[in-house]
């Protein structure tokens, strides 16, 4: 005779065994398929479980403002640093571009100086050279217009050195300098910038003494004719 039918016989026990398990009913859930409020031992769970989720999630809030402050104080030397190399290698590069032009300015007017130096100690040499002691009767006349020539000469020399060194006027300027092409003017424009009157006087000053010598000579050349 056949056993009586089991409907237990037709489950897989080893594909039920490797199912997950069930979700778990929630508290409230299970109270209120219980049909039963909770007590007060599961609700202080429940109240210290929601506590530390607080506390883990508070921690994790510090850990990320910690983190976003660090990255903001990076980014902040970040942008100062490529802000501060562009700003500098700017300046840099001007200042050497400025103090290369500078210095080959200050070079050329330094051999310049040099120069007008030397002209001046051999003007001054020959000026203090003039021995009035030496001259005679016979040749004072000579020796005058020696000596004017000489004067003549220094007066030239120190005329052309003031219109290159503003100083030996008594003006001071912050970069005194010989007056030439885009360095405190240049001659041509300073005669430019003249009037009629003060041409007239500039020139009168500079081609008198040669007039005197000029009539000087003619004097004694004269003299020199009537005693023959």
């Amino acid at each position: 005779m056949s056993a009586p039918f089991d409907e237990t016989d037709f489950i897989d026990r080893d594909l039920q065994t490797g199912q997950p398990p069930r979700a778990t009913v929630p508290l409230q859930a299970a109270h209120a398929i219980a049909g039963r409020p909770p007590t007060r031992e599961e609700l202080d769970a429940k109240v210290g479980e929601a506590h530390n989720r607080i506390t883990l999630l508070k921690r994790e809030q510090e850990e990320l403002e910690r983190e976003r402050a660090t990255l903001e104080e990076a980014r902040r030397r970040r942008q100062e640093f490529e802000t501060g190399r562009v700003e500098m290698t700017a300046n840099l590069v001007r200042g050497i571009g400025l103090l290369e032009k500078a210095e080959f300015e200050a070079r050329r007017d330094a051999e310049q100086m040099e120069k007008t130096l030397v002209g001046f100690r051999d003007a001054l040499a020959k000026v203090q050279a003039i021995s009035e002691e030496s001259w005679t009767a016979e040749t004072w006349n000579t020796e005058l217009t020696r000596a004017l020539t000489t004067l003549e000469n220094a007066r030239m020399e120190w005329n052309s050195a003031r219109l290159k060194w503003t100083r030996l006027s008594g003006e001071v300027t912050p970069a005194a300098g010989p007056a030439v092409d885009g360095i405190g003017g240049h001659p041509d424009n300073l005669l430019a910038q003249r009037g009629f009157g003060q041409l007239c006087k500039t020139g009168l000053a500079l081609t008198w003494p040669l007039a005197l010598v000029a009539t000087l000579a003619l004097v004694a050349m004269v003299i020199l004719l009537l005693r023959r």
